[in-house]
């Protein structure tokens, strides 16, 4: 019998309060100063992703679905752009996140497609229809911080990955609560560890450890 993961310990990252809160900040500082905001998890974690998918070209074009799930600011997709990826969709349960994402692609010109959604909504996540690749860089932390009913929620999102993903398609998850072993546990079911991406690894009293986790999962073949 495989045993449970540890739950994490509730955070009010978890809560769309303090979201709100926080890209509403952001967006003053955006229109006063210029200032787009925090790129979740650092620049450096962002461009290790986007270099990756740069070397699928066999499994991924510049003009197949991509999709950020809680895109926030939309740095991701914004980079994605520049780098010629054109068939771009960033969603985030704040409206205020969306309102900053739809204001830096317009005052830099590019056609990236932001919505606000919520993962956990069966409705919203079929409206949106299926997508090559389904990036995720902090989200599921998110959801699993959550102070009610955490694991009711990480399931559902789960279910909602899957209805986003194309049967083909690959799902990039990057995690700073999570490590490897704990993600393939609670992804096992659905989805198949296709690749670890490399991420900075550090040593504490004699173990090795990493500071962030990127996985990329791929949907199990149906029997």
């Amino acid at each position: 019998m495989t045993e449970p993961i540890e739950e994490l310990e509730s955070s009010e990252l978890g809560t769309k309060d303090y979201w709100e809160a926080s890209y509403e900040t952001e967006i003053r500082n955006y229109r006063d100063h210029g200032d787009v905001g925090e790129v979740w998890f650092d620049e450096d974690s962002q461009l290790r992703i986007i270099r990756w998918i740069e070397r699928q070209e066999d499994r991924v074009q510049q003009d197949d679905s991509i999709i950020d799930l809680g895109c926030g600011n939309g740095m991701m997709l914004i980079e994605l752009a520049r780098e010629g990826y054109s068939n771009l969709t960033g969603v985030d349960y704040s409206p205020k996140a969306i309102e900053l994402a739809q204001s830096i692609a317009k005052d830099q010109e590019l056609d990236i497609t932001y919505k606000v959604v919520d993962l956990l909504n069966e409705s919203d996540v079929t409206a949106l229809g299926r997508f090559k690749v389904v990036h995720d860089k902090g989200t599921y932390d998110a959801v699993s911080l959550h102070p009610d009913n955490f694991k009711q929620m990480r399931e559902k999102y789960i279910e909602s990955v899957v209805q986003l993903l194309q049967d083909d398609g690959l799902f990039i998850l990057t995690s700073c609560n999570w490590t490897q072993m704990e993600l393939v546990k609670s992804f096992g079911e659905v989805f198949d560890l296709h690749v670890v991406i490399p991420t900075p690894s550090f040593k504490f009293g004699g173990a090795v450890g990493n500071v962030v986790t990127s996985v990329v999962f791929v949907k199990k073949p149906v029997k």
